[in-house]
């Protein structure tokens, strides 16, 4: 279910503390994150976002298409393996 527009995005203030120190730093490194909540959002683009799925952090490079989406679209928490009977 989407969020209200007039509430705007949410993001974890957390997660805004990190992606500043890493802008600030100029340095290429993964934000790790359980945040899976978060919104992304413009300032994010070009940046590498490690997205808890449950086990392990799966990297994401954040791109234009991505804005307004959520993390945790970026980071499936199931593996598919096969339907009975596809082998």
């Amino acid at each position: 279910m989407a969020r209200s527009a007039k509430k705007g995005p949410h993001v974890d203030a957390s997660l805004i503390e990190k992606i500043k120190k890493v802008k600030e730093s100029g340095k290429r490194e993964a934000v790790k994150t359980w945040s899976r909540r978060s919104m992304v959002l413009p300032e994010f683009v070009g940046l590498t976002i490690a997205v808890h799925n449950g086990r392990k952090h799966i990297p994401v490079f954040i791109t234009e298409n991505m804005v307004g989406h959520y993390l945790g679209e970026f980071a499936p928490t199931r593996t598919f393996r096969a339907h009975s009977g596809q082998k």
